[in-house]
């Protein structure tokens, strides 16, 4: 009883006084690395692209954009294609990976039997997943392209394909979470009413889940659209001189560009290669703002 009395009576002096052990000297220094290695982290990335600024700003210009890449006048030379085989990549990564993550997740999370094994791997497995290399979606598209019986390499249709395969388990995941988070009333009431579980999923939680999602989503092809290695495995070209015109077209993409401008010694290449790492970071940049604007605006609190 003693012994109880005495713990209780130090933890009121700590709450009192606002004294832990969590206030101790190893915790301040173990604080204070936290801190500085943050810190250390964010001041190199301004350094890089402070750097990246200023050795690519002699070519911030119109060619940049409406020109096409140039082996012969590397002073010229643009990125044309590969900005609008970005673009291409990200609508049809799109089409192809949100409605069937969405679907994925609304399953998992409304319909499925968790006392079921088959729906326990799937969760293991889309946890693992998300931790898979990117490089990795790149082989398993060139075998699902092979599968349905698609020979050209380097296609609209391929690098979508690796993408989407890249960034679903993300959106699966942030779905689910979006929707775990919508309050279990709403999903009663509408039962409660006489609706099914298809109509209060359809008409209730997904729409009450769209912020959430849309967030997801959208951070999730900012990722893809930085993405180089499964790119590279499904045999993007690193330079074309035509626009895209459907989806078994060639094309190349930004980071591909970039790849293989880094790779050449002249100057000039490489002034051009910062520029375009310029003008793929402002494109990541925006769709992050997209993503923030998207929550703050129809984020909801219950």
């Amino acid at each position: 009883m003693s012994i109880a009395t005495t713990t209780a009576r130090e933890v009121t002096q700590s709450l009192a006084t606002g004294r832990s052990k969590e206030h101790g000297p190893a915790a301040l220094i173990f604080l204070g690395l936290l801190w500085f290695s943050m810190f250390f982290g964010v001041v190199v990335l301004l350094v890089l692209i402070i750097d990246t600024i200023i050795e690519g700003s002699s070519r911030f210009d119109g060619a940049l954009l409406t020109e096409y890449g140039s082996r012969v006048s590397p002073e010229t030379t643009g990125f044309r294609a590969g900005i609008l085989g970005s673009a291409w990549l990200m609508v049809f990564t799109a089409l192809f990976a949100v409605p069937l993550g969405i679907a994925a997740a609304l399953y998992l999370e409304e319909f499925a039997n968790r006392d079921r094994w088959w729906n326990r791997l799937i969760e293991l497995n889309l946890q693992n997943l998300a931790a898979v290399p990117s490089i990795v979606y790149g082989l398993l598209a060139v075998a699902v392209m092979a599968l349905l019986g698609f020979d050209n390499s380097g296609t609209v249709l391929g690098g979508a394909i690796a993408l989407a395969l890249l960034i679903l388990p993300v959106i699966i995941i942030t779905t689910r979470e979006a929707v775990r988070a919508v309050p279990r009333e709403i999903r009663d009431g509408s039962l409660a009413l006489g609706a099914t579980v298809w109509q209060t999923t359809w008409r209730q939680t997904l729409p009450s889940a769209i912020p959430g999602i849309a967030t997801g989503t959208i951070l999730g092809l900012s990722r893809a659209i930085g993405e180089a290695a499964p790119l590279v495995v499904v045999g993007l070209a690193g330079s074309v001189r035509f626009d895209p015109e459907g989806l078994l077209s060639s094309i190349t993409a930004l980071p591909m560009q970039i790849f293989s401008l880094t790779s050449q010694s002249q100057e000039d290449f490489q002034t051009a290669a910062s520029a375009a790492i310029v003008v793929l970071l402002v494109m990541i940049l925006g769709l992050n703002g997209l993503a923030i604007f998207i929550r703050n605006k129809f984020q909801r609190t219950w």
